[in-house]
């Protein structure tokens, strides 16, 4: 079931992150994946602020991570995961 915040846009996919829940309310992103393929290790988590995704809209808590080598940038908005595509 899609809810109005899931609108389709190019510069956005959804995901599906398992993550770390610390006893003083940080969630640490360990794993993630799209719906539809492969799982990806999170190596380094390299930065964690508040911050909006200029490609693909909205506003969250962004995680800077270092995966296979490559930054990347995933999105925590309320209850949903996204991470920023080209």
């Amino acid at each position: 079931m899609q809810c109005h915040e899931m609108r389709p846009n190019p510069h956005k996919e959804y995901i599906k992150v398992r993550a770390d829940h610390q006893l003083d309310g940080r969630i640490i992103p360990i794993k993630f994946r799209a719906e539809e393929g492969p799982t990806y290790t999170i190596d380094r988590i390299i930065d964690i602020r508040q911050a909006p995704s200029l490609k693909a809209g909205g506003q969250g808590t962004r995680y800077t991570c270092e995966v296979e080598g490559q930054i990347i940038y995933i999105f925590h908005d309320r209850s949903l995961w996204f991470r920023e595509i080209d």
